[in-house]
């Protein structure tokens, strides 16, 4: 029912777009792709007044895709796109003020000077020295013929060009980011003067919340003060009630009574792979042997004092309901210590460049290293050193460490597992030829090879029918007027809240990846009290929109928790700063029955005040002040602060001040991303990507 339920919202829409497209299309063909792609429609953005259409868009998102396969996601992908055309755009607009062109021969040198171009052999003449005619060749034919390898060229190319203008742009700015002697001695100056004084200090919390008013127009006039801090993209608030589709009690009984009529037939397959594979095992059969502590605890001690062919089960473990059959029982230890010499061929796993042996050559080698070593087991380590490939251990004569069964690769790992110490053998691995020796061995222990049957525990048709109902049921309620909160209420269902989704987000707390409800979230029909169910995997869900959050400044409901505090600040320290009154800070803390706090070696470089905390402002106006003169009333972060200075000691003079000015420059010049962050800032940017991921 669900599944149909699925089919019924979206098939009127398909028919719709299908329709209006054929429509077009017999009116005119030419007219199909105007359909999707409008002038206005066709612009999905704008940075400092020029468009980027949504063809570029798509075109460098599919190419991106490409690249990035399967670990991206669509929004993550459209992100990394959208961020790097804003970076080209930008750098590409400064260039050009400072009448600064990447030109073609500019890409032209550097693609030909690359290394990989320089020795393809196909780029190459007789005498095998890079023929730059013979390359141009092969792009003009590629080109020509319109070749998917002229696609890959031409969008290197396009990257070349995009990193020469981004490198060219930060070594002008890196050039100018120089600083002089002076400022080397005033950066001396500030971080090393120790400064000395005493203050009286009236913490913010002295006042009572209750004491100050705050109204909504202070908060208001606020936000329109400091309006670059509180200026927010669109989002959308919402709640939910989520119906997981789980399996009840009545439905794991059956299960497992199901499960439980295969232990006959299980116990007298032949061929347990074949047995699993035919009665819908949900894993495959695993060759591994299992050692107790990685068995199911609640389990393990049956398994364990089990023997071959017999049938543990059904019994649940990790959301499934499983039958394990002994097929093997043995003694394993569960580390073991080893030594090997690794003879490479052409063609194994990370083989280096200049090996040239066959693999016959490098099993012939191995097997007359392996006699030499039966004969003379001194020779060991003196051959690892001459022969062995794997340069990590060859040194120690091959030793290797102790291992656990997981760490090493399979026939390796078998044969130093299931032999007794001081066997010696040559086995292949995708690495190549090894002559492995076991030196140790220990904590020798049962473990067993398991075939086990496992089938998911989900949730039967009529349960997920019936979830579906009560779904299907919660969203009528609502939608005959019925509020959503009395209603969850009322069915003992929790709502729960999101706050702040933005436009193209993808995930929502509670619910993971669900695009589809972020979209409808913004669609143009969507305001505040909208709702709808959502058909998920693994449950049903019935959204509603509580807040509607426009580009722009914060609404002041939104802003009142950030700003509330500061005004109540602000008020406090004029309440306080009445109480400031006498020449000296020992009347002043009179007044105030506190005390008069000293502080030594205090600096601008931590700007921390000895018992209170970070103090910029007040540690600021201490190194500004004038010795022994009384300063109050004013507002810190933490209250309000009167002080005296009582010392400041300037630091030892430097010889000369190279180090620290080599210091500054180096700074700045590894923070040349905050000059285009600053750029980017000041640009007039208009990003309309939401109109290609939004409902409606």
């Amino acid at each position: 029912m669900a599944v149909l339920s699925k089919i019924r919202e979206r098939s009127m829409f398909l028919i719709i777009i299908i329709g209006l497209a054929l429509f077009a299309f017999v009116l005119d063909p030419s007219t199909l792709g105007d359909f999707f792609n409008s002038s206005k429609v066709n612009e999905i953005g704008e940075i400092d007044g020029e468009a980027v259409s949504r063809q570029e868009f798509a075109s460098e998102l599919d190419s991106y895709k490409q690249q990035a396969g399967s670990n991206v996601s669509e929004m993550q992908a459209a992100k990394t796109v959208w961020d790097n055309i804003v970076r080209k755009k930008i750098y590409k607009k400064q260039l050009n003020e400072a009448g600064i062109t990447i030109g073609e021969a500019d890409v032209w040198q550097q693609i030909v000077n690359a290394s990989f171009v320089q020795s393809n052999p196909d780029y190459q003449n007789e005498a095998g020295l890079f023929d730059e005619a013979k390359f141009k060749q092969f792009l003009a034919n590629e080109k020509e013929n319109k070749t998917q390898l002229w696609s890959q060229w031409s969008a290197y190319m396009n990257q070349v060009r995009d990193d020469a203008e981004r490198n060219t742009f930060n070594s002008l700015v890196s050039a100018g980011l120089g600083a002089s002697l002076k400022e080397g001695e005033n950066e001396h100056l500030i971080n090393n003067t120790k400064l000395s004084g005493q203050f009286v200090y009236v913490p913010y919390s002295s006042v009572s919340d209750s004491l100050v008013k705050i109204k909504k127009s202070e908060v208001e006039a606020y936000i329109k003060e400091n309006e670059v801090d509180f200026k927010v993209d669109a989002s959308r608030d919402l709640s939910f009630v989520k119906f997981e589709i789980v399996a009840t009690a009545q439905d794991e009984a059956a299960m497992k009574s199901d499960i439980a009529s295969l232990i006959g037939d299980f116990s007298k397959a032949t061929d347990n792979g074949v047995f699993l594979s035919e009665n819908g095992s949900d894993t495959g059969l695993d060759n591994e042997f299992q050692y107790k502590n990685f068995v199911n605890k609640e389990i393990a001690d049956e398994i364990y004092t089990g023997n071959k062919n017999d049938i543990i089960g059904p019994y649940k473990d990790k959301g499934f309901f499983k039958l394990s059959k002994i097929t093997e029982v043995i003694e394993m230890p569960d580390s073991v210590k080893a030594s090997h010499i690794l003879v490479p061929f052409v063609g194994a796993q990370r083989v280096a460049a200049d090996i040239t042996r066959t693999e016959e050559q490098a099993e012939k080698l191995a097997d007359s290293i392996l006699k030499v070593v039966q004969r003379r087991g001194s020779k060991f380590v003196s051959l690892a050193k001459e022969y062995s490939s794997d340069k990590s251990n060859s040194d120690k004569g091959g030793e290797l460490d102790w291992f656990n069964y997981s760490r090493m690769t399979t026939a390796f790992r078998d044969f130093a597992f299931t032999n007794k110490k001081g066997a010696m053998e040559v086995v292949k691995t995708p690495f190549g030829f090894h002559i492995v020796k076991i030196t140790d061995q220990k904590n020798k222990q049962k473990v067993l090879k398991l075939a086990t049957y496992s089938r998911k525990i989900v949730a039967s048709e009529a349960t997920e029918n019936n979830i579906y109902r009560n779904a299907e049921q919660f969203a009528l309620e609502v939608s005959k007027g019925d509020n959503f909160f009395d209603t969850a209420k009322d069915n003992k269902y929790s709502a729960k809240p999101v706050v702040g989704i933005k436009v193209l987000d993808e995930n929502v707390p509670g619910l993971g990846k669900e695009r589809q409800i972020v979209s409808w979230a913004f669609g143009k029909d969507t305001k505040v009290g909208s709702f709808k169910r959502f058909d998920l995997d693994g449950s049903h869900v019935v959204a509603t929109v509580t807040g509607v959050t426009e580009k722009g400044l914060m609404p002041v409901g939104k802003a009142t928790g950030r700003v509330r505090p500061i005004l109540l600040n602000k008020k406090k320290a004029a309440i306080l700063a009445e109480k400031f009154n006498g020449s000296s800070l020992e009347d002043i803390a009179k007044a105030n029955n506190i005390t008069v706090k000293s502080g030594n070696d205090i600096s601008l470089k931590t700007l921390i005040l000895p018992g209170v905390g970070s103090e910029p402002k007040i540690v600021g106006a201490m190194y500004n002040a004038e010795i022994n003169k009384v300063y109050k009333e004013i507002a810190g972060n933490r209250g309000v602060f009167a002080f005296k200075l009582t010392n400041k000691e300037l630091p030892t003079a430097l010889p000369n001040y190279e180090t620290n000015r080599k210091r500054i420059v180096q700074t700045r010049k590894s923070s040349t991303f905050k000059v285009y962050e600053a750029i980017k800032k000041s640009s007039k940017i208009e990003d309309n990507r939401a109109s290609m991921y939004s409902a409606n």
